[in-house]
């Protein structure tokens, strides 16, 4: 992308709620040169420190680069204090807490909740044990899950009663829930979307169904980013949330994903299953506001492109 020369012109909203103040880009420039005039009292170590610690929010999204591109119509916050430190555990990473709810980045392999052979090793047991080091009474509650070898970004509630209000409104509440997956072979048309009827078989596997009363509504989006003759890499919208329902879908298509060998993958690339839940964006369930989380694209998924 060009660097862009031009000087931003903003207007600036001070929102009484808050002590953050607000940018709004009224032409196109590199954010680190629109923070220095639009904050003409700060010191270029200043900006940097912002940048590094995460106060710096465009549209709602934390930007750390230095030359992020702004666009017009877009708005730029600076948060009054940084964002909390991450905290890792086994098997995932809390990249966001507050009073009510949990973000976290979950790491293939790892299970979402607990099994009848496998009790405490998953991301359940870990929060619950995260959140009673805290406060004894503290608890945890499930909001959505994801398949043990799907990588990504899950929430947890809690209290019962957020995880009902996210529950409840779910279509709603979330905003954008975004996978990306590698696919064998090369995807003929870059855009698509996937409608049908999934079904749970006694084997526990899922398939789909044209017939309505037979299963459940599922609608998938997908978008080609990149493609070589052997895989390629697909951006996944979910309008649904079913089990399974983008690896029935890949396969529907003639295109499962690699690594899947329970939904028809010949191959193994990556030595992992090839989805990864890369984006949650969401309505926040008591404080209305407007939450984005955007993960790192596994290595792993790039080294086939």
């Amino acid at each position: 992308m060009k660097d862009i020369d031009k000087k931003a012109k903003t207007n600036t909203i001070k929102d009484p709620k808050k002590t953050e103040v607000f940018f709004e880009v009224n032409e196109p420039a590199e954010l680190f040169t629109f923070l220095l005039n639009k904050m003409p009292n700060k010191s270029r170590h200043n900006i940097k420190s912002y940048l590094r610690d995460k106060q710096v929010l465009v549209d709602n999204k934390v930007v750390t680069q230095y030359n992020h591109v702004l666009k017009v119509g877009q708005k730029v916050n600076i948060k009054s204090s940084k964002a909390p430190e991450i905290q890792k555990y086994r098997g995932l990473t809390i990249i966001y807490e507050d009073q009510y709810l949990i973000v976290i980045e979950k790491q293939e392999g790892f299970l979402s909740i607990a099994t009848e052979k496998q009790k405490m090793y998953n991301a359940y047991s870990t929060l619950s044990d995260h959140v009673k080091k805290q406060d004894p009474a503290n608890r945890i509650f499930v909001v959505h899950r994801l398949d043990r070898e799907t990588s990504g970004l899950m929430m947890f509630a809690k209290s019962e009663k957020v995880q009902k209000l996210l529950q409840e409104s779910w279509n709603e509440t979330i905003q954008q829930r975004t996978y990306l997956a590698v696919t064998e072979g090369s995807i003929e048309y870059p855009l698509g979307t996937i409608r049908s009827y999934l079904v749970e078989s006694k084997a526990l596997t899922v398939y789909s169904t044209s017939n309505p009363d037979l299963g459940r509504e599922a609608i998938t989006h997908y978008d080609v980013l990149d493609a070589t003759e052997t895989n390629t890499l697909v951006k996944v919208n979910l309008e649904t949330g079913r089990k399974n329902q983008i690896r029935v879908h890949m396969k529907d298509i003639g295109h499962p994903i690699v690594g899947d060998e329970k939904y028809g993958a010949k191959t193994d690339p990556i030595g992992r299953l090839g989805l990864h839940a890369w984006v949650l964006s969401f309505v926040h369930p008591i404080t209305d506001e407007e939450m984005y989380f955007e993960t790192a694209v596994p290595k792993k998924f790039l080294s086939l492109f």
